[in-house]
């Protein structure tokens, strides 16, 4: 029993000095923080301007005139003219095939045409001798009318003739291929000795990279913004390739219907490409201005919180206390959030917004904030 009694009375005390301790320490510590309940905070004005709202897309860079060369009438190739990569321009001569036969058939025609333009200038001859003979009673009419028919028959003759010796002609110059465009020569796929056919595959394709144009879906809801604000389908668009500075172009195609099944709507842009930076088949990420949005309310990014229903900022009011404010976010361009439901002026908490609540009292800090491209572009 004595010894029970004095194990009771060893944890008493130990209780006893547990709770001094607990009561000089942390009851103690506690008194401040909740004597000062102000939260570091940073914060903004948002602002009332004109802002350029863009929409971003995944595109890619194609050619705005890509031609497939093919010969119009089977032939062997005699010479290729060109080299494989090599940059042409129009009229260019690329490829020469077997023109034996055809100049044949061009000396043939020549030939057939002087014929009948001898045997005209010998029928016009007759016309006039028989002419004059029938004034003078020698020749029956009959005679002069038969000269006639047969100067008529030559003259008509050598109309054929002279079409067939264009045509031969015609003919001939098609076995010199030349290049219809200023471009890039892709892989040629004849040779020498090789038979090239107009059904067959082309004989090498001819690129053009400058001007060049990028391909592009938007949101079918983008279009009505897109020609609003762009009568002339003429929008700013940028394109950037990775580790390059932005480029920048103009849109000039809108397809004539939208994809029924992505509701999206195809787009084209050109671009000034005369450091053939951008290549036919690669993507580039887009970037293009749709419309203009005037008196437009705007706070950073940061600033806009999600709640369980809606979102909302923090708006600092004039006693150091902030309220919970509902807006509507319209868009996040450059880190910077389009809202409506403030006015311009109002300061709103941009960092130390998890700590808040409405009604709680706050202070600016005076640490530099983060910089804004390590702030996320949208908290929403």
């Amino acid at each position: 029993m004595q010894r029970t009694s004095k194990h009771i009375l060893i944890g008493i005390g130990v209780l006893a000095i547990g709770a001094i301790l607990y009561f000089q320490f942390f009851h103690k510590s506690d008194a401040p923080r909740r004597a000062d309940n102000v939260q570091t905070i940073h914060s903004a004005v948002a602002e009332k301007k004109s802002i350029p709202l863009t929409v971003q897309a995944n595109g890619y860079v194609s050619s705005i005139t890509l031609v497939e060369v093919r010969p119009k009438v089977q032939n062997i190739v005699r010479t290729v003219h060109v080299k494989e990569g090599q940059f042409v321009k129009a009229g260019q001569l690329l490829f020469t095939l077997d023109e034996r036969n055809d100049q044949s058939n061009v000396a043939r025609t020549r030939a057939e045409l002087a014929a009948s333009q001898s045997d005209l200038a010998d029928a016009e001859l007759t016309l006039k001798r028989n002419q004059d003979l029938a004034q003078q009673n020698f020749v029956s009419q009959a005679v002069v009318d038969t000269s006639r028919a047969r100067v008529e028959s030559l003259r008509n003759a050598i109309k054929a003739n002279q079409a067939a010796a264009q045509s031969s002609e015609i003919v001939l110059g098609d076995n010199q291929i030349k290049a219809s465009i200023d471009g890039r020569l892709g892989i040629i796929n004849v040779f020498p000795g090789t038979l090239a056919q107009p059904s067959g595959d082309p004989m090498v394709t001819i690129t053009q990279l400058d001007p060049i144009a990028v391909t592009f879906a938007l949101p079918e809801r983008e279009l009505l913004n897109v020609v609003n604000t762009y009568p002339n389908a003429d929008a700013p668009v940028t394109v950037q390739l990775p580790g390059q500075p932005p480029m920048q172009g103009k849109l000039f195609f809108i397809d004539n219907m939208s994809d029924s099944q992505s509701g999206t709507i195809r787009m084209k842009a050109r671009f000034d490409n005369k450091a053939q930076k951008l290549w036919p088949g690669g993507f580039v990420n887009v970037s293009m201005v749709t419309r203009q949005v005037d008196d437009a309310v705007t706070v950073p990014a940061q600033a806009v919180v999600t709640g369980p229903t809606d979102k909302f900022v923090y708006v600092i009011q004039e006693d150091a206390t902030v309220k919970d404010v509902k807006v509507t976010v319209l868009a996040i361009e450059n880190g910077q959030a389009v809202v409506t439901g403030i006015s311009g002026g109002v300061r709103v908490v941009v960092e130390g917004a998890q700590n808040l609540r409405p009604g709680s009292k706050v202070k600016e800090s005076t640490a530099k904030p983060a910089p804004a491209s390590a702030m996320p572009a949208d908290n929403t």
